[in-house]
């Protein structure tokens, strides 16, 4: 006990971080051992301070929680009254410390129920409404219904066994009839104390969760409607409805739920004094209840025909709080709590058939149309200078909040069609053609959003109204960013759309090439011009010019450069081959030239980042340029960027040769051919030869995984190749002996170029297998670097390293230095897997190692016959917790599997368990 104390000292009063971490670690060791039932009791002593009463408390509950089992059954009785009369002396002293009694005890019900402690309930209500033992009648009631709200809470977090847990929680459901009653009578009760009401509503809170029946705590429900005017009340009673009204087995109680609708109903009154108050929490609560209704029983609801106006008034309440005053999430939080509900209405009207559809549609479309209007008041920007006064999080929250309108009201589309977006129209040509009455900006802009949210995701092609749109976005005065954001963005989702009508892009590419020059507007001018330089650039060689000379100007001043180039990659792509490199020219010359004069210069970190800069945009613009090959005047067939790369290589290598030592520099040149090789495919050809000198330049003085990617890309192109297989062959070869001697160094610094090395031996396996017959290719080492390799703690490593030894295995058949290696040394390759099944690695790539077991099985039969068994001969392996008819099981359920990959898997995940002791417990169900 003194050590305890000592100990619990140290944790709470001990200002070293050590000793505090050493007390914690011997009091979870303390509450444990067989000793906590003697210090428990000790502990609880009232002279004792509340903390390490607390401790005592809670080490009771653990003993009883999780070491139930150790409890002899005919100590229960006493132990049960002992924890009867703690809790009696602690219901007047410290909450925290009655709590943790009470959760003991509740789990010591919950182990005795229903056999040994049938009436378990009933029990406990007679005691504590037994007069005596000197503790005034308040506090004992308020020990009651603590014990009683603990015991569902306890039940939720149980580690019951399954059949026990279905046992149990039919003994609590048999329980509700007396928690019911008692709780009623106390919520009635003129004279009942604040405090008492308060933890009655909490206490029906926790019994809702047990799925009680909706039927049978009607009353006590509208018992909570009536304690909603008390404030003290208030948040306890609202989740107390809430829970009861949102349990599944709820929309049963068709009957129950119809009554419930007038009492929500009623409380739209309060709900408008709260709104006029400024009193967000109470409106907040209101709006909670009246959504848990209309949410989780609209169809129950929707079916009951004859009720129909109390429905459609309880559509029309939530109506009203989603279009609640105040701008989210400065002055309302309540709105987006509604979003959901409509998702859920609409549903469920458009499941009905087609008969019932047309009767609920005639009610319910003017309301959605309604929606629409209240969605973009509330997608509505503040005015300027309230924006401004706005932290830097509450507009991020209002942004995802416009988001999820955006996506209502593309779902709302479905239902409403074509006429919403002639309303949206409408209303925008009201607008921009008054010139009485000048709107505000939020108006537009908020109309647009609607527009563009559905444009983006719904093919507008069809609809009628859009040239009338485009033609009215010229007359947009654009003074502000959010709109003129906007305007962009809704430009971009008609792209699609311009293409088909070409003749409607000079209305538009001015207003985009404008906004271009504006660093404000970067991302969502960018991101327009690109995609119409995707969808349109089949039209788009009339404004070509102006579009390159726009963008020459403003790639240096925007952020969004990289995307830039993407869009000139794609708009030059159009064009007639003099043209393209013309244009070409023009764009590029500027940053060849500043990449010779920085290759001049000594290397320092400010023209390293300009570099990796200009390598950056070249490679972006190759990404989308020059998808097809062109024609020169004398019919020779060739590709634009193998002529810009041809031209730049020599440059390259110059920059290289001082920076073969950065892994950013490397990483930017690699970049650069990756996304040629991956733009041209076989078009790359011609530079395939200078390509792999160049890469087995770099890798042999810098190995670097970025330069081992780009080989796997060549490798999967151009290896089948007559012309190119040898540069391929001597590159393949090179980086392998480069990499085997990292192998013979120590490769844990880098497990990248491992995991790299792993991924284009598997790709070379795949698409060439041919590379693993050359005389200089040592398979034997790399076959030992992926054992080495499987043993490596990082994931991605291991993931690639069992892919390796996949697509390896399957060459047994045709490539005999493969067979003969698997041979001599598979028995090697078993151990390491059975090692890592056996707790060596994370459970996470199991999947990854029964993928090598089944790939033995299936290529090695024979051999994999021998090895389990010499293998799972020796003690102890692959762990101390299996025994030996375990390992016999093991390897007869993998010998008979050659055909179902998944049951290997299972068979896998399975052992694994059992070698990591943790098979049948719940951290493994969990997993």
């Amino acid at each position: 006990i003194a050590s305890n104390q000592a100990a619990l000292h140290q944790l709470y009063y001990d200002p070293n971080i050590e000793n505090k971490n050493l007390a914690q670690k011997w009091l979870m060791q303390a509450q444990v051992s067989p000793q906590a039932w003697q210090f428990c009791w000790a502990l609880l002593c009232p002279d004792k301070v509340p903390e390490i009463q607390y401790f005592g408390a809670s080490a009771l509950h653990t003993k009883i929680s999780r070491y139930w089992s150790d409890i002899p059954s005919d100590q229960y009785e006493t132990l049960k009254t002992q924890l009867f009369s703690q809790i009696a002396c602690f219901s007047s002293g410290s909450k925290m410390v009655l709590t943790r009694l009470c959760v003991a005890l509740a789990s010591l019900a919950l182990n005795t129920m229903p056999e040994a402690w049938p009436g378990a309930v009933p029990e406990m209500v007679r005691v504590f409404q037994e007069e005596g033992g000197g503790v005034d009648g308040r506090a004992r009631c308020l020990a009651l219904l603590e014990l009683l709200t603990v015991l569902p809470e306890e039940f939720q977090t149980s580690r019951l066994p399954q059949y026990r847990k279905g046992q149990v929680r039919g003994a609590l459901g048999r329980e509700w009839g007396s928690v019911c009653p008692l709780l009623q009578q106390l919520l009635r009760r003129g004279d009942s104390p604040g405090a008492v009401k308060a933890r009655v509503l909490r206490c029906l809170s926790s019994w809702v969760l047990l799925d009680v029946p909706l039927s049978e705590s009607e009353g006590l429900v509208e018992d909570c409607f009536t304690a909603l005017p008390d404030p003290e009340l208030f948040d306890t009673a609202v989740e107390a409805i809430v829970n009861a009204i949102s349990q599944p087995d709820s929309q049963r109680y068709v009957n129950t739920l119809l009554k419930l609708v007038p009492q929500v109903l009623s409380l739209q009154e309060q709900l408008r004094e709260a709104i006029q108050n400024g009193d967000m929490e109470t409106s907040h609560g209101i709006c909670r209840i009246a959504v848990a209704l209309g949410e989780n029983h609209s169809r129950a609801l929707l079916e009951q025909v004859e009720h129909w106006q109390g429905f459609l008034a309880l559509v029309n309440m939530i109506m009203f709080c989603t279009g609640i005053p105040g701008h989210y999430p400065v002055n309302e939080t309540t709105s987006s709590l509604t979003l959901t509900f409509w998702y859920t209405l609409q549903d469920d009207i458009m499941s009905f058939d087609s008969e019932r559809q047309a009767v609920y549609l005639q009610v319910y479309r003017p309301v959605y149309f309604q929606l629409v209007d209240v969605l973009l008041h509330k997608a509505q920007f503040p005015s300027d200078q309230e924006y401004a006064s706005w932290s830097s999080d509450e507009k991020e929250q209002f942004r995802i909040y416009r988001v999820d309108i955006s996506d209502t009201l593309m779902y709302v589309y479905e239902m409403l069609g074509a006429e919403l977006l002639s309303n949206l129209y409408e209303k925008l040509g009201r607008i921009l053609t008054n010139t009485e009455q000048p709107s505000s900006w939020q108006h537009t802009e908020a109309l647009l959003y609607g527009f563009q949210s559905i444009a983006e995701t719904i093919d507008v092609n069809y609809s009628d109204v859009i040239p009338g749109l485009i033609g009215l976005i010229p007359r947009i005065s654009i003074n502000n960013i959010q709109l003129a954001d906007t305007v962009m963005f809704t430009i971009g989702a008609l792209a699609e759309w311009l293409a088909d009508h070409p003749v409607m892009l000079s209305s538009v590419l001015p207003l985009v090439l404008q906004a271009l020059g504006n660093p404000d507007l970067s991302v969502s001018s960018v991101s327009t011009l690109k995609k119409i330089c995707r969808e349109c650039k089949f039209d788009l060689p009339p404004y070509a010019t102006n579009i390159v000379a726009v963008s020459q100007v403003c790639v240096c001043a925007t952020s969004q450069c990289m995307w830039l180039m993407q869009a000139l990659g794609f708009l030059l792509s159009a064009l007639p081959v003099e043209e393209i490199l013309r244009n070409l020219h023009s764009l590029i010359t500027p940053y060849i030239q500043q990449l010779e004069k920085l290759a001049d210069e000594t290397p320092n970190p400010s023209n390293k980042l300009a570099i990796i800069h200009i390598l950056g945009l070249l490679s972006n613009l190759f990404t989308t340029l020059d998808i097809s090959k062109q024609e020169d005047e004398s019919g020779e067939v060739f590709s634009v960027v193998v002529v810009v790369l041809q031209q730049v290589f020599a440059l390259i290598q110059t920059v290289l040769s001082k920076w073969l030592n950065d892994s950013q520099v490397v990483e930017a040149v690699c970049a650069i051919f990756e996304k040629s090789v991956r733009t041209l495919l076989h078009d790359f050809a011609p530079m395939v030869s200078q390509l792999s000198e160049m890469l087995g330049q770099m890798y042999s003085t810098i190995p670097q995984a970025s330069a081992l990617d780009l080989t796997r890309q060549m490798v999967h192109i151009f290896a089948s190749e007559t012309d190119n297989f040898p540069p391929i062959k001597a590159l393949f070869e090179l980086v392998t002996s480069v990499t085997l001697s990292i192998f013979q160094q120590g490769p844990r610094d880098h497990p990248d170029i491992v995991d790299s090395f792993m991924q284009l031996q598997a790709q070379a396996l795949k698409r060439k297998p041919d590379l693993f017959l050359s005389e200089s290719l040592d398979v034997k080492a790399v076959f030992h670097c992926g054992v080495l390799s499987l043993k490596f703690p990082e994931a991605p490593t291991v993931k690639s390293t069992c892919l390796f030894f996949t697509e390896l295995l399957p060459r047994c058949s045709d490539v005999p230095p493969v067979a003969r290696v698997v041979q001599e040394d598979g028995k090697l390759l078993l151990q390491a897997v059975l090692e890592a099944i056996g707790g060596g690695s994370s459970r996470s790539l199991m999947d990854q190692f029964a993928e090598v077991l089944f790939s033995l099985n299936k290529h090695c039969f024979p051999l994999l016959t021998v090895w389990l068994k010499e293998v799972l001969q020796t003690a102890g392996f692959p762990s101390t917790r299996v025994t030996t008819e375990q390992k016999d099981t093991f390897t007869q359920q993998i010998l008979r599997e050659r055909v179902n990959k998944r049951r290997v898997k299972d068979i896998v995940k399975e052992f694994t368990l059992v070698c990591r002791g943790l098979h049948g417990t719940e951290y493994a169900a969990e997993y």
